[in-house]
C-alpha cells in the first residue's frame, strides 16, 4: 500500500481518509436514490398532478424533511411535470324566467365551522355512451365534498339528489348559506323549495363569473385533471365507478391542500372537532374545580 501511494505521489494518510470516505459518499449515493425514488412514487400516486410543494409537505407527513430545491431538481431530472389543469367551461345556462337570488357569498370563501358556507356546480364526462353530468355540493370550511349525485340529463333533479345527499350526511343545525351559479337547475322551483324547507340562504353568482364560485371550479379543475384528462371511459358506469372512488377515497381522505395546511379536507375536519371537544373538556373542568 505504501508503494503504491509512494508511485502515485500520495500520503498515505490521504489515501485512507479517501478509502474511509468512499463507505460515506455510497450511503449518501443511496440516501439520494431513495429520495428520487419517494419522490417519483409521490408524484405518480398523485396521478402526475401534485408539484414540487405539495411533494414536499406530502413527504413530510411521512417524517421526511427535504430542502424544496431538491424535490424540483430531481423532478426536472426525471423529466417529471405536473398535468396543467384546463380553462373554466360554463355548464349551466341562465336564461330562464326563475328568480335569481343575490350574491350573498360575494366570494368569502372561508368559513369558521362546517355547515356554515356550501357551494355548489355542475359539470360532465364524456363517455361512448354519451355525457355523465356531476352535480357537487362542496363544505368550504374543508373543502370536502359533502354531496354528490351524477345523471344522464343536466337537471333540477341532479342538483336536488346531491343536496339531498349533503343534507342527509351533515344535517345542519343552523342556517347555511348555499351558493352557486345562477343556472336553471338552481334557480328551478324544485331545488329552491329544497332550500326553504333547510332554512338555507340561497346565494347566486353574478352572471357569466366564474370567480363568484371559485373554490368549485378549482375543485372541477383538479377532478378533470386527475379523472378525466387522459381516460376513455367506455359506459358511464364505469365513469361513476371511477368518480365515486376518487371523490369519497381519494379526495375528500387523502389529497392535500394548501389552503387546509396541507391537510386533506377529512383530516381538517377531525383537527377542527378535536379542538372543539378539548375546549369543551377543559371548560368543563375549570367548572367543575370552581364549583
Amino acid at each position: 500500500m505504501n508503494l503504491m501511494c509512494r508511485a502515485l505521489k500520495v500520503e498515505p494518510v490521504c489515501f485512507y481518509r479517501w478509502v474511509k470516505g468512499s463507505d460515506q459518499r455510497q450511503k449518501r449515493n443511496e440516501e439520494r436514490e431513495a429520495l428520487a425514488d419517494k419522490v417519483e412514487q409521490t408524484f405518480q400516486s398523485s396521478k402526475a398532478t401534485y408539484g414540487r410543494r405539495r411533494i414536499y409537505h406530502a413527504l413530510r407527513r411521512l417524517g421526511l424533511v427535504v430542502n424544496i430545491k431538491t424535490i424540483g431538481q430531481i423532478l426536472k431530472r426525471k423529466g417529471l411535470r405536473a398535468k396543467a389543469g384546463k380553462k373554466y367551461t360554463a355548464t349551466t345556462k341562465s336564461s330562464h324566467k326563475h328568480p335569481v337570488a343575490e350574491n350573498i357569498l360575494n366570494r368569502d370563501f372561508k368559513a369558521a365551522a362546517p355547515n356554515q358556507k356550501w357551494a355548489s356546480d355542475i359539470t360532465y364526462v364524456w363517455t361512448l355512451e354519451g355525457w355523465l353530468y356531476v352535480a357537487v355540493f362542496i363544505d368550504l370550511f374543508n373543502r370536502k365534498v359533502v354531496g354528490w349525485s351524477m345523471g344522464n340529463r343536466i337537471t333540477s333533479e341532479l342538483v336536488c339528489d346531491a343536496f339531498d345527499m349533503a343534507y342527509k350526511r351533515r344535517t345542519p343545525s343552523s342556517v347555511v348559506i348555499c351558493h352557486s351559479d345562477r343556472g336553471s337547475q338552481y334557480a328551478a322551483n324544485e331545488f329552491q323549495k329544497l332550500l326553504k324547507n333547510a332554512d338555507f340562504v340561497c346565494s347566486m353568482s353574478r352572471k357569466g363569473n366564474c370567480w363568484d364560485n371559485a373554490v368549485v371550479e378549482s375543485f372541477f379543475g383538479s377532478f378533470k385533471t386527475e379523472v378525466v384528462h387522459g381516460n376513455l371511459f367506455r359506459t358511464r358506469n364505469e365513469a361513476r365507478k371511477t368518480i365515486f372512488e376518487w371523490i369519497e377515497a381519494t379526495y375528500n381522505q387523502t389529497r392535500i391542500h394548501s389552503s387546509l395546511r396541507y391537510l386533506s379536507p377529512d383530516e381538517y375536519e377531525a383537527e377542527f372537532y378535536s379542538s372543539v371537544d378539548l375546549k369543551v373538556d377543559s371548560a368543563s373542568a375549570t367548572n367543575q374545580n370552581t364549583t
